[in-house]
């Protein structure tokens, strides 16, 4: 009787999974193209423009497989995806062009991965988790600088912290080498505008017209859920290496993602604070603005206005950089601990951690347990750790 195969030998009869990249003319999927290329990868490019791919790769100096596609179509990207699939998806705005493509990867089992920095979307592509269980689909969404570092950032606080956690705030910094110390750098409003591209300022004006995601109690004895709040409804203080910067509330995956590993928690805060002192600023006139704005006309004239901001086709200056903060507190708000990541700028961030995530999914040995998942709770906070080491984020020591 022949003696079974080994483990070892049967890994190596399962093929690696096909990397599909939709999105990579744009100027994300661009960064996510170079750092799959720089691995040895040779993705699939999706998209509608078959001749602009063709192009790219050839500015690469590569040949590609290219897929036409419509991406607003679930029906036609369904027949594209199968279940032997990674997908990268990295056109935006995800709730206008991107709900199609990962409705169509969770339908067809595919594993998935996105750029999205819009909270309702991760909403919406949660609720997509039996689909994608019953179908063997691992997806993450928000895969980049939104939200990994902070859901990576906030469970080393939670955990460091011990079983007396019962709330986490993460915020989001700009900084800058060249000026001393980054770590002692503090942004400013001219910095949220030179370190961003055209699409996320886009997305930032867009938001104030919907409310956010929060967790925490939604009232007084009941147990923290998911809720809808505005923006800006809470500002918080972030005192590291000596340097207090404020920021204010906005949504994120970490909503999702924190719960999920660490189910004691009752409340988590992801905070924005680019905008330097003009933080409590830029809350009041969200706060003033988004009853207005909410109107269809206005939400409409908002979104049109947001795609046509000053500088809407420049490139980020790049010498920017990351900073990302949590702090977790016991059930009183007693502060138990504090963990700082830095890192490369947003873009070239996003464009190593997705590049990294697709990479390991499609691995034959990566076993991802299939629904919809946190970056933590999808990988495991060690794997984790180490992709994001890959990706150019460390964790900061306090002078």
């Amino acid at each position: 009787m022949n003696e079974p195969e080994s483990t070892e030998e049967q890994v190596k009869i399962v093929p690696k999974r096909r990397i599909v990249l939709v999105g990579a003319t744009g100027y994300t999927g661009n960064k996510v193209l170079i750092e799959l290329l720089a691995k040895g990868e040779r993705p699939t490019l999706a998209g509608r423009n078959e001749s602009k791919m063709k192009t790219l790769a050839e500015s690469h100096g590569v040949d590609l497989p290219v897929a036409q596609v419509d991406v607003s179509s679930a029906d036609s990207l369904g027949r594209l995806f199968n279940g032997n699939d990674v997908v990268i998806s990295t056109v935006g705005p995800f709730m206008k062009l991107g709900l199609e493509t990962v409705t169509a990867a969770a339908h067809a089992g595919a594993h998935y991965f996105d750029s999205a920095g819009e909270a309702q979307f991760v909403r919406r592509a949660f609720e997509l988790d039996s689909i994608a269980a019953s179908r063997g689909a691992s997806i993450v969404p928000a895969f980049g600088y939104d939200y990994v570092p902070g859901n990576l950032a906030g469970a080393l606080a939670l955990n460091r912290a011990g079983a007396e956690a019962r709330h986490v705030e993460i915020g989001y910094f700009l900084t800058r080498p060249g000026h001393g110390d980054e770590l002692q750098y503090k942004s400013t409003l001219r910095d949220a505008y030179t370190l961003t591209t055209g699409g996320t300022r886009q997305t930032i004006a867009a938001s104030s017209a919907e409310n956010v995601l929060g967790y925490r109690a939604p009232r007084p004895g009941a147990p923290a859920a998911l809720i809808e709040e505005p923006a800006g409804r809470r500002v918080h203080t972030f005192d590291f290496a000596g340097v207090k910067r404020t920021a204010m509330t906005v949504g994120g995956s970490e909503h999702f993602g924190l719960p999920e590993v660490f189910p004691g928690l009752e409340s988590v805060d992801v905070n924005l604070g680019w905008f330097g002192r003009w933080t409590r600023v830029m809350r009041a006139a969200a706060a003033l603005t988004t009853p207005l704005v909410r109107l269809t006309k206005s939400e409409l004239r908002l979104a049109k206005m947001a795609e046509n901001l000053p500088g809407a086709s420049r490139e980020p200056d790049g010498d920017g950089r990351s900073l990302i903060i949590a702090v977790a507190r016991d059930h009183s708000g007693r502060k138990l601990a504090t963990t700082a990541l830095t890192g490369p700028d947003p873009y070239v961030m996003t464009g190593s951690l997705l590049a990294w995530g697709a990479i390991h999914a499609a691995s034959p040995a990566t076993g991802l347990t299939p629904g919809v998942h946190g970056p933590v709770a999808g990988f495991g906070l060690n794997t984790l750790l180490q992709g994001a080491q890959q990706a150019g984020i460390h964790e900061a020591v306090q002078p």
